[in-house]
Formats: C-alpha cells, structure tokens, sequence
C-alpha cells in the first residue's frame, strides 16, 4: 500500500512539473512579443545564459526605480548600463514591455513613455540578455536589431565598444545612477578624453593638458574607436593601450568612469563578490577637475582626498561639495569707503584655469600691486623660480600637491587674516573624502511619492519631534560649551591644514627644535653615512629625521625630493619633508614603532627571546612582510608617477609600523646621492653586499630587476631567519657571491625532488609548528626567491608577477 502511495506521489509530482513547463514564459533570458516586465514583480528579470548578469527593475530610492542591468553574483548588484538614469519610475504599475509594433518600451504609472527603442515597425521578435550584459532585440532569424552596447551608460563591458559621438558619463555621486557632470568621450582631435563639463565651467583633466600625453596619442586616426577586450586590455584608434594588473583571461571585469571622476579598470572576485581596481587613469584623484567647486582645494593625503574651504570661506551647501566655498566677506573696489585688502598665502597649491592675463620676470610684490589695482582679480598664482604671475578672474578646480612649484594668493580683506577665527567652523561643514566606493553600497535618494492626504496627527508628532530634537541639541551644545572647549579641530579644519602639512621646508632651527638637539638616535643607514634620528613635530606627529652626508649639490635637492615627495603608497615609508640650509640635508619621515626588520630577524636580542619573537613576529608576520614589501616594489615598478628603482633592497631598509606592516624607506634616494660611475654608486650607498645583482659588477645597464634579485634574498632571510650570507662582515664580495649561489643551486636540487620534506630543515626552527599551510608557504616562497635570484636577469619575474604568486598563496590558505 505504502509502495503505491509513494508511485501514486511521484506521477503527480512528474505531472505537476510537465505541466508548469507548459503554461510557463519563454527561457528567463528572452521577452518576448507583447509581452512585459513589471516592477512589482521581483521575479520578472531577465538572466543571461550562464547567469552572469541580470536584467530588470533596480530600486533607487524609496518609491523609485530603474530599469538597468547589473552583475548577478556581485555585491550589491553592480550597475553596468540603465535605460532610465535620469527619470525613474514609480514602483506601482510601472512595466517594460515589447510591444506589437516591434518597440520596447518603459512606461511610468500613469502609462507616460520614460524610455524606448526606435525598433518599431520591424521584425522585432523577442528581447533577450545575452551573457556578455549586452541587451539586444533580435528578429526571427536571430539578427540583433538594437542593443544596449551602443548607448553605454557610465561602463564598458569587455567587447563592448565607444565609437565617436558616443561617451560614458559618470553618475552623479557615489551609488548613484543618474547622470554626473564627467564624460569620458573622443574629441574633434581624434583623441580619447576625460572632461569635467559643470554648471559653470568645463575643463578636460585627462590626459593632463600640460604635459605631452596628448602629442603621443595623436595619431590622425579619425575611426575613433576604442575597445576592451576579454583579456582585460582597452586598445583605441588614438593609441591609448591600457592593460589590467592581473590582465588574463576568465576574470569579469567592467571599465567605469566613477563619480569621483576617475577612469578604473575593475576586476570582480566571483567568490566574494567584491571588485578591485586592477588600472586607473589618475593615481591622484585630485588631478581630477571640480572634485571641490567654486573656490574649493582638493587635499591629496596618502591614498585619500580631501575638500577643503581657504580661510574667509564657507561650504556653499554642507551637504554637497561639489558647489564649492562662498566667502564670507565682500570686496567693494567700486568706489566707497576704503576697503584694506591683503593676500591669503597658499603654498603648493593651485586653481587650474580662469587665467585672464599673465606677467613673467616679475617680483612677486609686483604681482600683489597689479592685482589689487585689478578689480577683476580675485587671485594670483606665482612661480617663484622664473618669476611669473598667472592673475584669475575665478577659482575653479583647486588642487593642493606636495611637488607643485606654485604658490597661490587670494585676495582677502585684511580682518580676515587677522582674524583668530581662521577656518569656516559652520555646523555640518565636513570634509569629504573622495574614495571611489567599488561596492556600490550606497543608494541614490530619489523619491517618487503617491498623491494622497496627510494627516494632520502627523504635523503634531512632527512638531513634538523637532521641539525634541531642538532639547537634546540645547543640552548638547551646554555640556560641549563646559567640557568640551578645547576640542579636537573639526574635520575641515584637519582637511585645511593638510594643505601646510603634506610635504614641507624645515628650517635647521626647527628640526633641532623638534629632536631636541637631536638627542634621540635611532640607526645609522647606508654604511654610516646617514644618521636617522627621532623627534617630534610642533603638531605632535613622530618622526624619523635622517641626516644625509653625501647627497649631490644643494641647487638640485630640492628637484629630486620633490620627485620623492609625490610618492605614496602604504608600503613606502612617508616622506613628510625636508631641510636643505649650506651643508645640513635632511628628509623627514613618518616614525615607525617597531624599526627595520633586520632587528627582528638577525639581531641577539630575536636570538635569546625565542619564545617572545615567536609571538610577536611569527610566521604570519614573516608572510605579511614578504606580501607587503613587494607591494611596496611593485608600486615603484610598475605603478607610480615616477619610474623608481630602489637600488638597496634590504632587512635594514624594511621599516615595521606598529602592526608589522613593511614600509620600504631610502627608495628615490639614488638620484641624490653623489655619484662617478655605478663602481662607486655601488660601495657607497646603492649596493649592500649580500643583496647585489650580478649585472651591478657589469657594464650592463641595471634595470629593476637588481630590487627582484635583492628581494629574493630577503625572501630566503624572511623564512630562514638568518642572514643568507651569514658570514657576511668576514668574507669578500666574491665569497659572499659564491655563498649564495651554492645555496641556490642546493635549493634548486633539493626542490627538483617533487618533495618539501626538505623545507623543514631550512625552515626557521621557531616558526613551522608542524602546520601543514605553513610549510606549503614555506617551500612556495623558496621556489619564488630562487626565480627571483636567477643570475640571468631576464629569467627573473617582475614584482608584478611575484606579488600574484604570492597573493595566491595567501588565497588558497583563505579557501
């Protein structure tokens, strides 16, 4: 009986399933004729073949929605084109639908078209997403009508292509859809662009007007066209070639022109779900235009940006920085009582445009003259080295860089520079920080709202609310009047001194002052010849200020440092400044707690407090700093501004923050240091013995393979724990050569076997505990060194392909 049941359960269930097939739409990656999508239904989406990308109603705000097309699998649903950007619709009876005359259509509550194809009166057959996230409108024999690729929105997909008239525009703000004030585009020069066009100026920013990033794209090619292909590379007609750090194929990946005005090349971790910039146009984002508006700075500091408004301004809008500063004072230069004007000075900083007249070989107070007698000056930037003077008319587009040249004056009545009160301290006026958000985990506030009565029981609770608010206010305000007078500075007024702060000229006078004669000595570097010492800044920052006795002529100090100065990472130590007075050279850096890592690792302290270093720098701090400093490199290689080779990668150039995070410092100094020949660039301050490349006692140019060669010896330092040349202070060059390459070539032997037995008795015996992952990463970091410290440069890896093999060996372990 209970057999029967069972059958009689299963032919029903068999029944029931044949006959939803048949009563069900077309696959869920087809529309088809007549048919329609409505927006109450979360399930009426459409989905591309292999599910990589969806289709249908995206909700931006509280009764609003677009009809848009994101990634199935990423976090928060990544956007990559939307119909409807600009003019959502209710969520109530708004459909999109395919409709008899071949037309899709996107209709609002009241039956009003938002949006729609000019596909009428056509073979139009049916809608579908294909799995590229291209939404085409095919006919009956398959051919693609219309598609989404030829209207891209703020995105390119890969295969997806941006031809001439068309252009990505970026969204207003972060987690936005609608439309912003950047577009990415090829202009009437046949060349690619990135243009900030405002309400009330436009600009293109990139590539940079001033440099020759434009002559070298210029090709005379008129097809403008542009393409990012599945290998993770974008080629365009104007010569422009840019390629994804982990450029490979089977990543999805999206080129998007964000809010912040930045073009990124993204690439998607499937298992996570999140997105990582694998390129970008601007490593600054203040080089972008109109971050601040009217009269606002953009502040670079690190791997941020910041706004903020000159003494005498205001934000315009506390909630939008995007509409600048207003002054809180006025000049009157049409007559009248007269009206004290002076110059607020502005160091290392700039407003790009609104230049409405120019003077060269002048004195900087005949600048000052010239534009108080000019009423329509209400600024000058002046170029102290060639004395010349750029007069504004208006301030747009403010930037604040370390390496600037320029100094910028703003005419300001005279009681605001005597003023105390040096900083807007409006309610509500914060800095922003500029960070593109890679999640998209912030939705637009749009609101559509259904006509109806308001009940007047809710002005009452509105009035009781806001008399409650006014209250706690009230209290506030008296308890932060009595306990709270000496305050932290607000974070505009932070933002604001990060213009004085970024990269500085010390005085002797004050780097005496700040290491107290410089009492505390912390190391010496470079065989002596540079003495760091510790002390402290008059705005309580720590920092490592380091004496350097054989850097090159003053006059070409100050060009070199700056080149410095316009590095960061978070993996490079931070340069803060420097002194240069007759013979006194110093640079001035951040302070790190827990010194080089040569003290962690060799020193007789580590040796006789096993238990303790086994604590505090254990095997995965030893993987952290093997990750972090060729991040460092990678950066230098690879990414920054500035092409840099190290020269001296070592223990004792590793510097260790409080949680162990490596911080490369002496890179750039290569440049600075005395030099007659690489002989002497070498015994001086470029070479450590131990850590040469064999090319450096050649006459083969040195290239940054010599930071590779050095890093894999500090990688077989990191896992060994001992110096690899452990007899380095009483053996020669060439025996401590020939050392090396006779533990090289038993690694190579041992790790031919197939086997890592061999590991654990090279192993630092304090670290492997018997874990079977640490031994794993043990025997890869070997086999890396060994690639890095082959003597053939060319076998060697870039520090972009060391980094990926160890990044992977940090992701197996996760999974």
């Amino acid at each position: 009986m209970m057999e029967n049941s069972l059958s009689l359960l299963t032919i029903m269930l068999l029944i029931s399933c044949f006959l939803t097939a048949l009563v069900s739409p077309a696959p869920p990656y087809y529309l088809s004729r007549r048919s329609s999508l409505v927006v109450e239904q979360d399930s009426d989406i459409l989905i591309s073949p292999g599910k990589t990308f969806s289709c249908g109603f995206y909700r931006v705000g509280l009764n609003a929605y677009t009809f848009s097309i994101w990634f199935t699998n990423s976090a928060n649903k990544t956007i990559t084109w939307t119909a409807n950007r600009d003019d959502p619709v209710n969520g109530h009876g708004s459909r999109m639908r395919l409709q008899k005359d071949g037309a899709l259509v996107l209709t609002d509550i009241d039956g009003r078209v938002v949006w729609a194809t000019d596909t009428s009166s056509t073979q139009a057959n049916q809608v579908q997403l294909l799995e590229t996230g291209n939404l085409v409108i095919n006919d009956t024999s398959g051919n693609i009508l219309w598609q989404s690729f030829d209207s891209p929105t703020d995105t390119l997909l890969p295969t997806q292509s941006i031809k001439k008239n068309k252009k990505l525009v970026a969204n207003m703000a972060r987690g936005s859809v609608s439309s912003g004030y950047y577009n990415l585009y090829f202009d009437n020069d046949n060349v690619m662009k990135i243009m900030y066009d405002g309400p009330e100026v436009s600009s293109i920013y990139w590539p940079a007007p001033s440099t020759s990033s434009i002559t070298n794209r210029y090709f005379y090619n008129s097809s403008r066209y542009g393409v990012l292909n599945t290998n993770g590379t974008f080629i365009a007609t104007d010569g422009l070639v840019l390629t994804a750090s982990d450029a490979g194929e089977g990543i999805r990946r999206k080129l998007t022109l964000d809010y912040d005005g930045n073009l990124r090349l993204y690439s998607l971790n499937e298992l996570t779900g999140t997105w990582s910039v694998s390129w970008h146009a601007l490593p600054n984002l203040c080089l972008a235009d109109g971050l601040c508006g009217r009269n606002g700075i953009c502040v670079s500091h690190t791997q941020k940006a910041m706004c903020a408004c000159p003494s005498g301004y205001e934000m315009e809008d506390p909630g939008d920085w995007g509409k600048g500063c207003k002054p809180k004072f006025s000049i009157n230069c049409n007559g009248g009582h007269s009206q004290q004007l002076t110059f607020l000075e502005l160091p290392t900083t700039s407003f790009w445009g609104s230049d409405f007249m120019f003077d060269n070989s002048v004195s900087l107070q005949a600048c000052k003259d010239k534009c108080l007698a000019t009423c329509s000056c209400v600024a000058f930037e002046y170029w102290m080295g060639g004395g010349t003077c750029y007069f504004k008319n208006g301030l747009f587009n403010g930037r604040s860089q370390p390496d600037h040249p320029g100094t910028m004056y703003i005419k300001v009545p005279l009681n605001v520079i005597n003023s105390s009160d040096h900083l807007s301290r409006s309610p509500g006026q914060y800095t922003h920080e500029l960070i593109c958000n890679v999640n998209n985990d912030v939705k637009t506030s749009y609101l559509r709202i259904n006509r109806g009565g308001t009940s007047k029981w809710s002005y009452f609770y509105w009035f009781v609310s806001a008399f409650g608010v006014i209250e706690v206010l009230f209290i506030s305000f008296g308890w932060w009047f009595i306990y709270k007078r000496k305050k932290k500075p607000t974070a505009i007024e932070e933002g604001y001194r990060l213009i004085a702060k970024q990269f500085k000229r010390f005085t002797y006078s004050e780097l005496k002052m700040a290491t107290e004669n410089f009492k505390d000595k912390l190391e010496e570097r470079g065989g002596g010849s540079r003495t760091v010492y510790k002390g402290m800044l008059d705005d309580m920052r720590v920092v490592e200020v380091e004496k350097l006795d054989d850097v090159i002529q003053a006059e070409d100090f100050w060009a070199e440092v700056r080149v410095i100065a316009r590095i960061y990472h978070m993996n490079l130590a931070r340069i803060w400044g420097f002194c240069s007075e007759g013979s006194h050279m110093f640079l001035v850096s951040e302070y790190m707690e827990n010194g080089s890592l040569d003290k962690h690792l060799f020193s007789e302290h580590n040796n006789n407090n096993n238990n303790n270093n086994n604590n505090l720098f254990g095997w995965s701090k030893r993987f952290q700093v093997a990750v972090g400093v060729a991040k460092g490199l990678a950066y230098l290689h690879h990414q920054c501004l500035e092409w840099v080779i190290h020269c001296d990668v070592k223990p004792e150039n590793i510097l260790l923050d409080s949680d162990f995070e490596p911080k490369l410092t002496d890179f750039g100094l290569a440049k600075l240091v005395k030099r007659d020949g690489i002989r002497s660039m070498v015994s001086k301050i470029r070479g450590t013995r131990g850590y040469i490349a064999p090319e450096w006692a050649s006459s083969l140019p040195i290239t940054a393979k010599v930071d590779v060669y050095s890093y894999g010896v500090v990688l077989l330092e990191l896992v060994m724990g001992r110096r690899v040349s452990f007899n380095c202070c009483n053996v020669d060059d060439e025996e401590l050569e020939l050392e090396l390459l006779g533990l090289v070539k038993v690694l190579k032997e041992k790790q031919g076997n197939g086997e890592d037995a061999w590991i654990d008795g090279l192993v630092d015996d304090k670290l492997m505990n018997g874990q079977m992952n640490q031994r794993r990463q043990a025997a890869a970091m070997v086999r890396i060194a060994l690639c890095c410290l082959e003597e053939d440069r060319t076998k060697r890896p870039t520090m972009n392909s060391v980094l990926e093999m160890l990044t992977s060996l940090d992701d197996e372990d996760e999974s």
